[in-house]
């Protein structure tokens, strides 16, 4: 999770020079990412396991949950609040490549 933060923080202060709404844009972006995966380790991990069923279901559950925060906050991001489309997806680019690049990193 940190590394999301650090990258999307970079991406965002790089596109601060394009603007604010464009820095605004990327650290949706990124947000929308890390609001997911947190989602995901909510569902998939709180309460008790009852079993390969239960903890199939939980993480069935959190990863629908986890796409489903995605798409509204990138709803929110592009057509509600209207930023800078590539300022997003380039925050949405960078929260992804950092989580996957830390879990390469991890041992």
């Amino acid at each position: 999770m940190l590394a999301q933060v650090v990258a999307t923080a970079l991406v965002a202060a790089g596109f601060a020079f394009v603007g604010g709404r464009a820095a605004l844009g990327a650290a949706m972006g990124g947000l929308a990412v890390m609001l997911g995966a947190v989602m995901l380790a909510w569902r998939t991990f709180s309460g008790a396991v009852s079993g390969a069923d239960g903890a199939l279901m939980r993480l069935l559950g959190g990863v629908a949950l986890k796409w489903a925060v995605l798409a509204v906050m990138l709803y929110l991001a592009l057509a509600v609040m209207a930023l800078d489309p590539l300022a997003v997806v380039c925050g949405v680019l960078a929260a992804l490549v950092a989580n996957l690049v830390a879990m390469a990193f991890k041992n």
